[in-house]
């Protein structure tokens, strides 16, 4: 897939898929209205709102820049992408989603979003070990069990891994 159309799938994927999750769906339950709550609360919502957002481009960004496709799964990466925060973590995108919807929760005191953020999780993990981990073994073999090996899913490894 060309650059160009891979960076275009990438942000109408990005517009749709976290879009919706983190943004259309939080807002609904909320309003995005503000609580009652503890200020250095909505400070921490802030700065895991900010960090989450920054992991979740930079995840999006790879996937054009060296999987020569898109997260999405109608336009897959051509090559498996293992750079950058991949380096420390499988699923950062499903973290940062995750993350975000938790940043909304501290930073408009919105409960709420707990237990959506618990369903959202389980529907990422099926998402995962149903469909993209197999598809991942099925298009690149020993490459992505090597990596699997190394890299956990979820809970990130201190050091980069550094692919031999």
């Amino acid at each position: 897939m060309q650059t160009r159309k891979a960076a275009l799938g990438s942000a109408a994927f990005f517009v749709l898929a976290p879009g919706g999750v983190a943004g259309l769906i939080p807002w609904l339950l909320t309003r995005w209205q503000m609580q009652p709550f503890w200020l250095p609360f909505r400070i921490l919502g802030v700065v895991v709102l900010v960090i989450a957002l920054a992991v979740l481009i930079s995840a999006f960004a790879r996937f054009v820049t060296e999987g020569f496709g898109t997260p999405a799964p109608v336009a897959p990466p051509d090559r498996l992408v293992v750079g950058g925060l991949y380096r420390h973590v499988r699923n950062p995108m499903y973290l940062a989603v995750l993350s975000l919807i938790l940043g909304q929760a501290l930073l408009f005191g919105q409960w709420i979003l707990l237990p959506y953020a618990v369903v959202v999780s389980l529907a990422f993990a099926a998402m995962v070990h149903w469909h993209e981990e197999p598809v991942l073994r099925r298009d690149f073999g020993a490459q992505y069990d090597t990596y699997r090996a190394a890299v956990p899913g979820w809970w990130p490894r201190l050091r980069p891994w550094r692919q031999s």
